[in-house]
């Protein structure tokens, strides 16, 4: 879970975005197996922007 928080933090961090819709995605990918904090911030930033 340290990895989803640090990908969360990041990702509100950079585009300021709900924190509530960042933590969403951001769960979704984390219980789909992805486990890297920089693949968590990359796909949540990717998503976000086309937002």
């Amino acid at each position: 879970m340290e990895a989803q928080k640090i990908a969360v933090d990041a990702v509100v961090a950079l585009t300021d975005c709900d924190r509530d819709a960042v933590i969403a995605f951001i769960r979704r990918l984390y219980l789909a197996g992805v486990t890297d904090p920089k693949r968590l911030t990359f796909r949540g930033l990717q998503a976000l922007s086309k937002v």
